[in-house]
């Protein structure tokens, strides 16, 4: 078999935003990877909580009601759940981000753990060199 390869995408909770409200703001390579049925989308639960308090906080506007809002969401593309777990836990406090943002933390490690590519354009975790990224800048 030739060149066939699966990607287990990750992604970022700013890249499931985009990808749902605002695909003009993904790099077109970015959207090509999202829609290709090869490649396996992954999302994690802190994305739901983070997706949660940004509408609460309104840094973001959910049509009508905010839980089934998010819902939708996560019914719309065809994702993955990489559950939290103890393993995740602990490769959050290991993982060598520059930063203390726990959200970006979490992500991070449940891509070590998982064997999964984040998707981000975060340029704080692009840096980071133990976890396999795919750039949306």
């Amino acid at each position: 078999m030739g060149g066939f390869r699966r990607l287990r995408l990750l992604l970022d909770t700013h890249i499931i935003l985009w990808s749902t409200a605002e695909p003009e703001r993904l790099p077109r390579r970015i959207v090509d990877e999202l829609l290709d049925p090869g490649n396996e989308l992954w999302f994690s639960p802190i994305s739901v909580w983070e997706i949660m308090l940004l509408a609460e906080k309104k840094r973001i506007l959910l049509k009508g009601d905010r839980t089934k809002a998010v819902r939708r969401i996560f019914r719309k593309i065809p994702f993955k759940e990489a559950p939290l777990n103890r393993e995740v836990a602990i490769q959050s406090r290991l993982v060598d981000l520059q930063h203390k943002d726990r959200a970006d933390r979490f992500l991070a490690a449940i891509a070590l753990v998982y064997n999964l590519t984040l998707v981000t354009a975060d340029k704080r975790i692009i840096e980071a060199e133990s976890i396999s990224v795919l750039s949306a800048l």
